[in-house]
């Protein structure tokens, strides 16, 4: 089998959106439009997680119709989900449970095999659990091709190259994919300097960044507080210095998660590389000119870093795609832009930017504009990291807590004996109160990507027109 980073694009539609803990209704959502726009946007590939309420259900409702059979056949794109999480302070990580959560994907998801499949927040259980789930999700891709690759998903970037390194010395097979969020942005990239060199070493083939806005922190309103009320574990002086730097942004014209969006996307496009993708940014449309070549629809012929995003609304899809293909037209000849001194040009990048998201009313076709555009971003990141200064910059909270006990839930484990599948690992675990049960399955602390509630949108989500990005 190919490794997936030959097919995979650098750009995921994460599903964490289609969920009640971030809008009062997700049936309410246009959710198989948004999935429908974003395939003939040039998206191809699907990032959900039986955690995210009622997601995979939608993203396969979305999927499982007429306009995408006859337009984008199944191996067009790219579906990605996760075992192991029940809830806020629910995993079972046990084989029994993991073969269960991967036919239930299945279906939900109408497919007969997933592209990959991770191990949801592994810092919450023993290394000895994940390997084993591990395990069991490879025999599944040996025995009836249901899983074609096999990663971990979680926070610490320490825990993450921990487990890559255990799992290739035990198994002697590197993990195909790990996913990290919260750890590149302008406030933490630890996932550059301390976790993709140990990644790399550990032969993992594909590390997507997600959350770019650090669970919310980066955004000029503050974190986001909706159902769950504020449950956001920066600190109050972190929260101040992140204020402080939204106050520099706004002085020198920008909003302050415009630049850690803008900066994520494009820098991790270029330091991901190495644990990057080769599938084009965005690919071809079914019945677009064949004759019209471009690096978004072609690729560069190398890797590029892979980054989650999410959306709600048809707007903020198409806001984003607006982000993202102004980022990918700096691609276009890049070898020459690297040797061009944009300082030195007849005007600074600070001169050249519109005061509108892109310097056309359609697709971007600037490639200077894009130049400035991103050295303006580098610029503006440096200064913003100086403010937040050391003891913030690189800063991570813990995940688990402290109080952090596994507990499984009454009716998880009965749905497990019902099917007679049940592990002895499983009956080990302590039961959750039924109140408690109800309370965690709404509970979403580690989101992977940016959604928020309702009434609280984020800029790459809901950037309007006016905002450069």
């Amino acid at each position: 089998m190919a490794p997936l980073s030959a097919t995979l694009a650098p750009l995921i539609m994460g599903t964490a959106t289609f969920n009640s803990q971030y809008n009062a209704d997700p049936y309410a959502l246009p959710t198989t439009e948004l999935v429908h726009r974003a395939l003939n946007s040039g998206i191809r590939a699907f990032d959900t997680s039986p955690y995210y309420g009622p997601a995979e259900e939608l993203l396969g409702r979305a999927l499982d119709t007429d306009f995408v059979r006859t337009n984008y056949p199944r191996d067009s794109y790219h579906l990605l989900t996760k075992v192991g999480r029940i809830a806020a302070s629910s995993f079972d990580y046990s084989p029994a449970w993991v073969r269960q959560s991967v036919r239930r994907s299945l279906r939900r998801l109408h497919t007969t095999y997933l592209d990959a499949v991770y191990c949801h927040d592994v810092e919450f259980v023993s290394p000895a659990e994940v390997l084993a789930a591990v395990r069991e999700l490879r025999r599944l891709r040996d025995t009836d091709g249901s899983v074609r690759h096999v990663g971990i998903s979680g926070y610490p970037v320490d825990v993450l190259c921990d487990l890559a390194e255990l799992i290739l010395r035990e198994t002697g097979e590197p993990l195909d994919i790990v996913m990290s969020y919260a750890n590149f942005t302008l406030q933490n990239t630890r996932l550059r300097s301390r976790a993709l060199p140990r990644l790399v070493a550990a032969g993992v083939d594909v590390v997507p960044n997600a959350s770019p806005l650090g669970m919310g922190l980066l955004r000029r309103r503050g974190v986001p507080i909706g159902g769950m009320g504020d449950f956001h574990p920066a600190p109050d002086a972190l929260r101040d210095a992140i204020h402080a730097a939204d106050q520099l942004a706004d002085a020198n014209g920008d909003k302050l998660e415009v630049v850690a969006i803008r900066f994520a996307l494009e820098s991790w496009l270029r330091d991901g590389a190495p644990v990057g993708a080769l599938g084009p940014p965005l690919a071809r449309a079914p019945h677009s000119d064949p004759g019209f070549l471009s690096v978004a629809t072609m690729g560069t012929g190398e890797r590029l870093g892979v980054s989650v995003i999410g959306v709600s609304t048809v707007d903020e899809l198409a806001e984003t795609l607006r982000v993202w293909h102004s980022i990918v037209d700096g691609l276009e000849n890049r070898n020459d832009d690297d040797d061009v001194d944009v300082d030195n040009e007849k005007t600074s990048p600070q001169d050249t930017m519109p005061t509108t998201l892109t310097p056309s009313d359609g697709l971007i076709t600037d490639r200077a504009w894009s130049r400035s555009r991103k050295s303006h971003i580098l610029d503006l990141t440096t200064q913003i990291q100086s403010v937040l200064g050391p003891k913030w910059v690189d800063y991570v909270w813990a995940s688990p807590g402290p109080d952090f006990v596994n507990s499984l839930p009454a009716d998880h484990l009965a749905a497990l004996e019902k099917a007679g599948d049940v592990d002895k690992s499983v009956d080990a675990l302590p039961l959750a109160p039924a109140a408690a049960t109800a309370a965690a399955a709404n509970a979403m602390v580690t989101p992977p990507m940016e959604a928020v509630d309702q009434g609280q949108r984020d800029p790459m989500e809901a950037a309007p027109a006016s905002i450069t990005l």
